[in-house]
């Protein structure tokens, strides 16, 4: 088995739906099916990432409004035929060999095939296709003819096809899927072009292709909707001839485009031959596999982990960060759930947060542009803050269906579950977790987390019976219980999930004021969080938590008559009952508490509102709720895994390949072809990094408790964590961070805190340990035995800027027989900074976050003002300390007696500087920090003395002065 490759031999009719969400191929903008380029039995499907548009039905008498993402023109068809034969055509060809592969690594899609024609003559043809990962915009088909038996003209019909529409999904077909109007085509200087226009979003979709193949014979057959190009290839026995179809895709939602036709017509007039094309798309790939490598032992288990990486990153990739996108369901991978946005992402950006936190950031600025249209839906609700829909699409207003239809019964019901506020949740989750990781807190985002704390405030009422607040006409993650029994009104009040969180948001909240002030957030507002999360109402039944209040009075289901049964809900409704009568879950509802919360915060929550708890409390609820879950959705198995990773491996490890499989196995009864399922796909890769890992992100640093299944063998992994990069190898007995082992179990949990490290970045490390290594005449392994480190981390090193620790570099200089100070570039004999000038540098701008992340180790660094005796610079030791420059020094010297701010009302700016200079290599960066500079008050000193800071001159020196940065400027000085 191929630990990189999805094979599949035969061609299969009924299974090939499924095979074209697996064989997806796409680069975050946009994604096209693994469809046949030729077959009958087809579902093409191209989608562009926040392309949507909105139709009206008639459905059961009403009409209804529904938001797609459109399926756009297909660009795949290319067919062919032998003399006096028809046009190929997979299902009615007589194949002698037939095999499809996706080389994830590469991101191309290969098909070979040997078709006998009713002559008698065999034609072998081989396809490589692509969707660029390095220009977003192009696409190709390279497809290879080699005539074994016979000689004379093939015919090729190369098209591109705008008369598709939304019909990928069976039980939407009732609903118009029309969505493409206004078509046009062209042929220009050898190229040929289709346009259409969206119905309602008046969205322009142009694609634009160019054919390239050694004949000349071409001929145009153009209609209003498609058009297309023949060719006739000379062949010859043994002989093979080439056809390839490069096509550009462009809308008008696109930047720097003044019209898509003529952009994407010049795009692909500019695109560069295959081979080339190639080149550099495997070339982009390579460059995100670095930093998402997540290696497994065992070739299954690592071919599947590698599948949901490339999926993930096909959806989501560098370049989804600079798109006004959130993250679909289903991925850019079919028509499921329409290609809204759900809560999803509270699945996905933990594994992005701790290797592309850009993608991340670009995903919560999603939201955030949402913001006023979600303050708006609040506003109209009677709340305050923001309330985010429970499904979104193009502009942020509420995309749930009114009425869905139960393919078991064929009935058309109506649907509330807008009332999933819970989403808030979500949103409000993931900014905290790019917190965590990143240590960086935009102004937007501390915006996007207090807008929705004020919503979920307002939406908590005091009940003055009970002294208890309460959050009411709601419905939980579970899905299925929507109302009462027998009540015609939606909505549940307590939802156990939903108040225990809103807890957490509030008081996630208050930290986040304390981050970055809001002017609008009175004493009052910030007293009645307080108040919430004292007095939240929580219900409790037979020693567990109730899912919400009126659970316990629910009647059990009888499991065995619907064993194996996973959408309780249409299995009772068809038989004329309703799951809301039920103590039954699609999903977990209360255990995504301990989803989301370590077991300390959950019992820490509790007992701040008076519910006093103990540990067992939890296996309690796993054990309740789960032999109530019918796990009617693939992010069930996650949670599940996550939960029973350390009381029942056995049965986690169950779930976890239940999720790991549900889609290539399509365990959920094919729902996987009508695309893939991201939430769980990325859940996985989650439960490896933070659950079976144990890497917790904290504000004071990061935590590793690894309890790694034994199955699982050896884990290894890259990380981003605060601007660091580290490398880490564990297996269920031992642990290495950056090569070096750091503990063995059973053992305290690993912490690195923040300024561990010794130095911000490498410079030039990796050729340094490259040139002694080779200087030595040792190997990778020889040297990482020397140094006692994992050979892959030393590779990691010489390819890639990491940080070392202190101990790793004395190791790493002992085994290379050097220094440190060598190793980092010193030993060159003249003072910091006196060094020749390189030639030729370039100076480079630094934005504010690249430069929070050079100076967020700590250090030194140099404050500058304007004191009483004139300009004044003094070196301090300072800390990142909450987004706040911080530091030390003595009562009545300069600092004291000039920068005496808040407590006079004087605000004096100051200047704050650090730089790292590599006199080695003749390069460096500076960073320059403006703002006021404030005494910290004695009622303020708890906030900072966890910062550990140093004094510069030693001694006790117990004032401490902190930095508001307003102005964060800087340069890197390199060289090309």
């Amino acid at each position: 088995m191929n630990l990189w490759v999805l094979s599949y031999e035969g061609f299969d009719p009924a299974s090939e739906r499924l095979r074209e969400a697996l064989c997806t191929l796409g680069n975050g903008r946009f994604a096209t099916r693994g469809a046949t380029p030729d077959g009958e039995l087809r579902t093409p499907g191209t989608y562009v990432a926040g392309c949507y548009d909105r139709l009206d039905s008639t459905v059961a008498g009403r009409t209804v409004t529904n938001e797609d993402l459109v399926n756009l023109p297909d660009w795949l068809p290319l067919t062919f035929a032998a003399p006096g034969s028809a046009w190929f055509r997979p299902e009615r060809a007589d194949l002698l060999d037939y095999r499809q592969e996706l080389d994830m690594r590469q991101g191309i899609l290969h098909r070979a095939l040997r078709w006998r024609d009713e002559s008698g003559r065999v034609t072998a043809v081989r396809q490589r296709r692509l969707v660029s990962m390095a220009d977003p915009r192009l696409a190709a088909l390279e497809t290879t003819f080699t005539a074994e038996n016979w000689a004379g003209p093939l015919r090729v019909r190369a098209t591109l096809d705008g008369r598709v529409t939304n019909s990928g999904v069976a039980r939407y077909r009732e609903l118009r899927g029309d969505h493409l109007t206004g078509h046009d085509t062209g042929d220009q200087n050898g190229l040929t072009w289709l346009t259409a226009t969206t119905r309602s979003s008046q969205i322009t979709v142009a694609l634009a292709a160019r054919t390239d193949t050694v004949s000349p014979v071409r001929e145009v057959i153009r209609e209003a909707d498609r058009i297309g190009t023949h060719h006739v290839l000379d062949l010859a026995p043994g002989e093979s001839a080439t056809l390839t179809k490069t096509v550009a895709l462009v809308t008008s939602r696109d930047c720097a485009v003044h019209d898509a036709r003529s952009a994407a017509i010049r795009a692909v007039r500019q695109a560069p031959r295959f081979d080339e094309l190639l080149a550099r798309h495997v070339a982009a790939w390579e460059r995100l596999w670095r930093d998402a490598r997540l290696e497994v032992a065992g070739p299954e288990l690592a071919q599947i982990v590698h599948l949901h990486v490339f999926h993930l990153l096909q959806t989501l990739s560098p370049h989804t960060a600079d798109l006004d996108v959130g993250v679909p369901a289903r991925g850019l991978h079919g028509e499921a759930y329409r290609g809204h946005v759900f809560w999803d992402e509270l699945f996905v950006l933990p594994w992005l947060n701790l290797r592309f936190p850009e993608i991340s950031l670009g995903l919560l600025r999603y939201r955030w542009r949402r913001l006023p249209e979600a303050r708006a839906a609040a506003r109209d609700a009677g709340y305050d803050g923001a309330m985010f829909p429970w499904q979104s699409g193009s502009d942020g207003r509420e995309e749930t269906q009114t009425l869905h239809l139960n393919p078991a019964s064929g009935r058309w019901l109506p649907d509330g579950s807008h009332l999933q506020r819970h989403i808030g949740l979500a949103i409000a989750y993931n900014v905290w977790q790019y917190y965590l990781a990143t240590g960086f807190m935009p102004q937007w985002c501390a915006e996007l987390l207090i807008e929705i704390a004020r919503f979920f405030a307002s939406l908590t009422v005091l009940d003055p019976a009970s002294g208890r607040y309460e959050i009411r006409g709601v419905m939980g993650p579970d899905e299925y219980h929507e109302r009462y029994p027998g009540v015609s009104a939606p909505g549940l009040a307590n939802n156990a999930y939903t108040n225990i969180m809103t807890v957490w948001l509030l008081s996630r909240a208050r930290d986040t004021l304390d981050l970055l002030p809001d002017p609008t957030a009175s004493a009052q507002e910030r007293a009645r969080w307080h108040d919430i999360t004292r007095r939240m109402r929580v219900d409790f039944h037979d020693g567990v938590i109730s899912q919400f209040t009126g659970y316990p009075d629910l009647l059990e289901l009888d499991w065995a008559r619907y064993r194996g049964v996973r959408r309780l809900d249409r299995a009772l409704e068809a038989d004329g009952d309703d799951v809301n009568r039920y103590k039954a879950a699609k999903q977990a509802d209360t255990l995504m508490l301990c989803y989301l919360l370590t077991s300390d915060e959950l019992m820490e929550i509790l007992n701040r509102l008076g519910y006093p708890a103990t540990p067992d409390l939890i296996p309690r609820m796993i054990g309740y709720y789960l032999d109530r879950t019918s796990h009617g959705s693939t992010l069930s198995a996650v949670v599940h895994a996550w939960v029973l990773s350390r009381s029942d491996r056995a049965r986690s490890w169950q779930f976890f390949a239940e999720a790991l499989f549900g889609d290539i196995n399509d365990i959920q009864g094919g729902t996987t072809a009508e695309g893939i399922h991201l939430g769980a796909m990325a859940g996985t890769l989650d439960l490896l990094q933070r659950c079976y890992l144990g890497l917790e992100t904290r504000r004071d640093g990061l935590y590793l408790n690894p309890l790694l299944p034994d199955r699982l063998g050896v884990l290894s992994l890259p990380i981003r964590f605060r601007g660091h990069r580290l490398l880490i190898d564990a297996d269920h007995r031992q642990a290495r961070v950056n090569g070096v082992a750091r503990l063995t179990f059973p053992s305290e949990p690993f912490t690195r805190r923040q300024g561990e490290t010794i130095m911000t970045s490498t410079g030039d490390l990796g050729r340094r340990i490259n040139y002694h290594r080779v200087r030595l005449g040792l190997t990778l392994d020889q040297v990482a035995e020397r140094a006692e480190m994992s050979p892959g981390y030393l590779q990691y090193l010489e390819e890639r800027p990491g940080t070392p620790t202190t101990e790793t570099m004395y190791r790493l200089a002992g085994a290379l027989e050097t220094t440190v100070d060598d190793l980092l570039g010193g030993g060159v004999d003249r003072p910091p900074g006196r060094g020749r000038a390189k030639t030729a540098p370039t100076l480079e701008s630094l934005d504010p976050e690249e430069c929070l992340k050079l100076i967020e180790p700590g250090g030194i660094g140099r404050v500058a003002f304007n004191g009483s005796h004139g300009p004044t610079v003094l070196p301090v030791n300072y800390k990142l300390h909450h987004g706040f420059i911080v530091f030390r020094t003595a009562p009545g010297g300069p600092m004291d007696q000039d920068l005496r701010t808040g407590t006079e009302g004087v605000e004096i700016k100051v200047g704050f500087e650090v730089d790292r200079i590599d006199d080695a290599q003749r390069e460096g960066w500076s960073v320059l920090i403006q703002g006021p500079a404030h005494h910290i008050s004695p009622d303020e000193l708890p906030e900072v003395t966890d910062s550990d800071v140093t004094p510069w001159a030693g001694g006790e020196r117990p004032l401490y002065i902190r930095i508001v940065p307003h102005q964060i400027t800087g340069r890197r000085i390199h060289h090309l």
